[in-house]
């Protein structure tokens, strides 16, 4: 019932005029990026950073929802029309939703796409409503070295599930932890790492850090893989629409990948690629049209599209109520919190009330606005596929480059963000995935502070790691999630 109230209140927050059109912006920019292949919410997300930094708290954030869900409901036509899916969890829809499109039924993917984008984006609120301020309520009672411990956990697991290989995803964290404590120690006022130069002794702006390792990375990466290819754009003619028997078939898979996709986003390293997949293998066991996955099967495109939306509800939950983000998206959403000196966790629902209902009952308009803008609008969309890439990119580089120059005039930010846009793109180049540095950047920090509050509150003594309950599960379960897999892999080599 409580919960019910903030909601309302939320509403209040969000209903108004100016943050009506926040949210207006938000989702018609954020499908905007999701149709162009290879810019994702994410980066959006991080170009803006710098652009909102004037903007009270509560509109940006409504703004910022509505490109992360926007972003969801746009790079299904990507995936559909020109069978290049923006993100790995929409592998699964350009296999069939393309079929489909080269088979004349364009116009039913796309619309059981959004519709189930909606439904599932809609029940995943639904449950972030309820689900996070009982959750918060429990956080609240975590001490710091279990709060260190849980940190812990979600570098780890983090970085085992991102990339091909566990190893360069924690190398990749390593190397956002050491950007990290570039800077002045608060506590000892001693220089870390500040190589003797004085722009260096307040830390790294992490803005620099996210857009050069990845707005300038990403883009010089995908701006260089395009050239190898000839973009092949389905043509839509009229809105989005589906028959009688689509709906019949598309329901099912709607609610079904809605139930995956919610649990697997609210957890580390759950992340939206895993439920889409096993959205997609369960409604090829359930279907009873079988014969069509591969060739075009509706079902094959409603249930991962619906895994997909509802697990970006659900990484809202550890986002909000712990500070954990699981996902690229909310790393920078993590980021534009710590912009605005605010710090997501439990107390952020007592601190800021009015954000984060506000926040959430955005969600519920967007998730309307979008239903809105994507069925009678997606042939507009389809002509966005037609924009030569080398203008697109050319404007990222340009939007980043004044956008970093305007947080302090400074041209060693400059300098700055090229060194990380060629180690962004290095990275992605050589195969090391690029949000475990960034969450290491954003996260740094509060682990060594709550790694520090933990060992003073023990008189320095390092057991308190092992001897609480919960940290000691939580560090049971870091070294668990750093051995098994190992030990698996070496167990299936040895039978091999």
């Amino acid at each position: 019932m409580e919960a019910l109230t903030s909601l309302l209140a939320g509403f209040e927050t969000a209903l108004t005029p100016i943050n009506l059109l926040w949210a207006l912006i938000g989702v018609t920019l954020g499908t905007l990026v999701g149709v162009l292949p290879g810019i994702g919410p994410a980066l959006t997300v991080a170009l803006l950073l710098p652009v909102t930094a004037k903007l009270p708290p509560v509109s940006a954030f409504i703004m910022f929802a509505g490109i992360y869900y926007g972003g969801m409901f746009g790079g299904s036509t990507t995936s559909i029309l020109l069978n290049t899916p923006g993100e790995s969890a929409s592998i699964i829809t350009a296999l069939e939703g393309n079929k489909m499109a080269r088979k004349g039924r364009a116009a039913a993917a796309l619309a059981t796409a959004a519709i189930g984008s909606f439904i599932a984006g809609t029940i995943g609120t639904l449950l972030l409503t309820f689900a996070a301020p009982a959750i918060a309520e429990i956080a609240v009672q975590i001490t710091p070295s279990a709060k260190f411990a849980l940190i812990m956990l979600a570098f780890v697991t983090i970085s085992a599930t991102f990339g091909g290989s566990p190893l360069r995803g924690l190398l990749s964290l390593f190397l956002g932890l050491g950007i990290g404590l570039v800077g002045t120690d608060l506590q000892s006022g001693q220089a870390r790492f500040a190589l003797g130069r004085p722009e260096l002794l307040d830390g790294i702006d992490f803005i620099t850090v996210v857009i050069g390792l990845f707005a300038i990375g990403e883009t010089l990466y995908v701006a260089s893989r395009l050239r190898k290819g000839k973009s092949d754009v389905i043509k839509l003619e009229g809105g989005a629409t589906m028959s009688k028997q689509d709906w019949r078939r598309s329901w099912g898979p709607w609610l079904r990948g809605t139930a995956l996709g919610f649990p697997f986003g609210a957890i580390p390293a759950g992340g939206a690629e895993i439920p889409t997949f096993l959205s997609y293998t369960l409604e090829k066991r359930l279907s009873k049209h079988p014969e069509e996955f591969g060739q075009g099967a509706i079902e094959g495109v409603a249930g991962p599209e619906a895994a997909n939306n509802a697990s970006a509800a659900g990484v809202l939950v550890p986002l909000l109520t712990l500070g954990l983000p699981t996902s690229a998206t909310a790393a920078i959403l993590l980021a534009a919190f710590q912009q605005y000196g605010l710090q997501p966790g439990p107390l952020l629902f007592l601190t800021n009330g009015d954000l984060v209902w506000g926040l959430i009952a955005s969600l519920y308009i967007g998730n309307v606005m979008l239903l809105a803008l994507n069925l009678p609008l997606a042939p507009v969309w389809a002509r966005l596929l037609l924009i030569p890439r080398p203008f697109l990119y050319a404007g990222i580089l340009v939007f980043s480059t004044v956008g970093v120059y305007s947080l302090n005039n400074s041209v060693f930010d400059l300098g700055l963000l090229a060194l990380f846009g060629v180690i962004g793109y290095g990275m992605r180049r050589f195969d090391f995935p690029v949000t475990p540095a960034i969450i290491g950047v954003v996260l740094g920090p509060t682990a060594e502070s709550q790694f520090r509050t933990a060992l003073q509150q023990s008189n320095g003594d390092p057991s308190i790691f092992v001897r609480q309950p919960l940290t000691a599960f939580l560090m049971l379960c870091v070294l668990a999630a750093l051995t098994v897999p190992q030990i698996l892999k070496w167990r299936a080599r040895r039978a091999a």
